[in-house]
């Protein structure tokens, strides 16, 4: 990478154990800030005393929580989220495990550089239960998938995709965990890309140059 091209600025969002942020960290960490071509900036939450925001101190990053409780409507919540990460100045936003839907306000700010993960292969099985979903369809393969945000569910341009076979004994859990660990790599392959590189959205299509 270029001298001249400063690192990308990352604020990543969680809601539970962070091992998506955690996989973020240590390949930061491990790689360093300019040959990865990301820094993570701040840490966001939706909930307090979770493992994510626990991950985040350690790493002596700067968090914040914004609960929707602590609004008045869904609105509120959502322009209040918008402004918390915009105080950070983020490149790119990272939705690592983040189990809340943005409103107008956060994708007026960040449409086109919040990125998502979801645990099956869109536009197959989207919501809250892919993986319990494509269980139940019989499908043979499944996998998981990184897209930026739009304003409807997992509906989003794709970036890129896994593939995990669908095992005859898999229950849900036993399948999740398979995919997680592709969504892992995946999600840090895919944001070192974007922030090293550059990318265009075309229509549907996620060109990374």
């Amino acid at each position: 990478m270029a001298e001249s091209q400063a690192a990308k600025r990352l604020v990543v969002l969680v809601s539970g154990s962070g091992t998506n942020l955690q996989a973020l960290l240590d390949t930061v960490a491990a790689t360093g800030t300019e040959a990865y071509g990301a820094e993570i900036v701040a840490v966001g939450a939706d909930r307090d005393g979770i493992e994510g925001l626990a991950r985040a101190e350690r790493a002596g990053l700067p968090t914040f929580v914004c609960r929707v409780k602590d609004h008045g409507t869904r609105a509120e919540w959502d322009a209040a989220l918008a402004g918390a990460v915009a105080a950070y100045e983020p490149d790119l936003v990272v939705s690592a495990g983040f189990m809340k839907i943005v409103g107008k306000e956060f994708l007026a700010l960040f449409g086109g550089r919040f990125v998502n993960t979801h645990p099956a292969l869109l536009p197959s099985f989207p919501g809250a239960h892919g993986v319990r979903d494509a269980l139940a369809y019989g499908a043979r393969v499944t996998g998981c998938t990184v897209h930026f945000v739009d304003d409807g569910v997992d509906t989003g341009p794709i970036i890129a995709q896994g593939v995990v076979e669908i095992r005859d004994e898999d229950d849900e859990s036993a399948l999740h965990e398979r995919i997680k660990e592709v969504e892992r790599r995946l999600l840090v392959d895919v944001v070192g890309r974007l922030a090293r590189n550059g990318y265009r959205i075309e229509g549907r299509k996620v060109v990374i140059q």
